[in-house]
């Protein structure tokens, strides 16, 4: 992201008193300059005015990027960490954002009820195999309209990016940082079947910038019945006997 939007962005997070504690901005700041996963999401998101939720928000700072951005759809954000979550509320609060609610939730549990576009980033593989499947049936049916499911994953693999990927998640929890550990990284071909499955067309784009990772974009949408397909008017009936 361009250093100044970043900037301004990050200045919501700097503590109120000038010897407070300033780890979120600093955090947010070198985020945003240094992975490309907002203004991926944000070019994702570009077109479509379908109210938002965002799963595994973390301190929202995709609310504060979308307003940044333009994009005044409405915005809600989920987590399993409640003191983020409280935190993100302060920030979003302070700085004016409209129509921005944070909830806690463990989406390993529950799934929020929800109409319009999802955004699932850096999430899928902190659950397992079949609470992943779980959570995207539940986004596909979500979607309304022109609504889309924006993913930001590490994809499975042998590469080196994906050990790194693997060892910095590991870092991560073992810090504090993550609440969870990552539990299962989806395979490409995986997460297409699962979105497949899920009646959803999904393309998939590298997004790993500059960083070591195997970050991959992925944006889906209701696939669109085919034109060859019987209605079920059309349909034979079948013969007796």
């Amino acid at each position: 992201m361009e250093r100044e939007r970043a900037r301004r962005i990050a200045r919501a997070f700097a503590p109120v008193h000038p010897l407070g504690n300033r780890h979120d901005y600093f955090y947010t700041l070198i985020k945003l300059r240094s992975d490309p996963l907002y203004p991926g999401v944000l070019a994702a998101l570009r077109g479509t005015r379908a109210p938002l939720l965002d799963l595994g928000c973390g301190l929202g700072l995709l609310a504060h990027a979308l307003r940044q951005d333009g994009q005044a759809l409405p915005y809600r954000g989920v987590d399993i960490d409640a003191d983020k979550i409280a935190r993100g509320r302060r920030v979003a609060a302070r700085a004016g954002l409209d129509d921005v609610t944070f909830d806690v939730v463990d989406l390993a549990r529950e799934t929020p009820d929800h109409r319009g576009s999802v955004t699932i980033l850096d999430v899928l593989q902190y659950l397992p195999h079949e609470a992943q499947r779980a959570l995207l049936s539940a986004a596909a049916g979500m979607l309304d309209g022109d609504a889309r499911l924006v993913i930001r994953t590490g994809l499975g693999d042998d590469s080196g990016r994906g050990r790194t990927t693997r060892i910095a998640d590991r870092l991560a929890s073992l810090i504090g940082w993550m609440q969870e550990r990552a539990r299962c990284y989806p395979t490409r071909d995986g997460l297409q079947a699962m979105l497949q499955a899920a009646g959803l067309r999904a393309t998939f784009a590298p997004l790993y910038g500059d960083t070591p990772f195997n970050n991959w974009l992925v944006v889906a949408e209701r696939a669109a019945p085919s034109p060859l397909a019987p209605r079920p008017r059309d349909r034979m009936p079948r013969s007796g006997g």
